[in-house]
């Protein structure tokens, strides 16, 4: 009669050993010694080289500096804030400088100010792309993308890293379980049925 548990046993064993391989990506998080071998989790093992396989993925294929620097520079972008600068150019020739210099605001009418906010909104249209570009340059060395993502990922803490890819491949996970699961059933009825 016992020779019938052997599928469940065996299934049981299946899901058992992947169960373990699971945990063991990440458990143990420190080293353990064991004498004849030391064991780690992979992840809390690998971390460092993870974090910068993932920087350099991240910077090379998904999202470069030049990629940034297009986006930010985009004449369509840029063409958007034209009019938040229009509103301040017409506070600031209306209210502002009236304040800061009221004789010469006596000499300024409605067409003056609507010629000068035209002269202004045209030269700054020419000079933003100018503005951002040299922004960029001087910020380039900073926005390193790949040093961000290496650093960023090298610094979460174990449990935040298992959280993370839990959250991302917990179906997966259990799928392996289960998988596991399943072959061992059928190696186990394979096994009773070659007796």
């Amino acid at each position: 009669m016992s020779i019938y548990l052997i599928p469940f046993i065996s299934a049981f064993i299946g899901w058992f050993t992947n169960w373990i391989a699971i945990k063991m990506l990440f458990h143990p998080r420190q080293p353990m010694n064991l004498g004849f071998m030391t064991l780690q989790g992979i992840f809390p093992k690998r971390q460092q080289q993870f974090a910068q396989k993932l920087g350099k993925l991240v910077a090379d294929e998904l999202l470069s500096f030049e990629d940034i620097r297009e986006k930010l520079t985009d004449p369509e972008k840029i063409k958007n804030i034209i009019p938040l600068v229009e509103d301040h150019l017409e506070h600031f020739l209306r209210v502002k400088l009236p304040d800061a210099m009221p004789v010469l605001s006596m000499f300024i009418g409605d067409s003056t100010i609507k010629q000068i906010k035209d002269v202004l909104v045209k030269e700054l249209d020419t000079l933003f792309p100018m503005m951002i570009a040299q922004y960029l340059d001087n910020v380039k060395d900073e926005l390193d993308l790949e040093r961000i993502v290496t650093d960023k990922v090298a610094a979460f803490s174990s449990d935040k890293l298992e959280q993370i890819l839990q959250g991302i491949m917990s179906r997966e996970f259990r799928f392996v379980e289960i998988i596991g699961g399943v072959l061992g059933f059928l190696i186990g009825l394979l096994q009773l049925l070659m007796a």
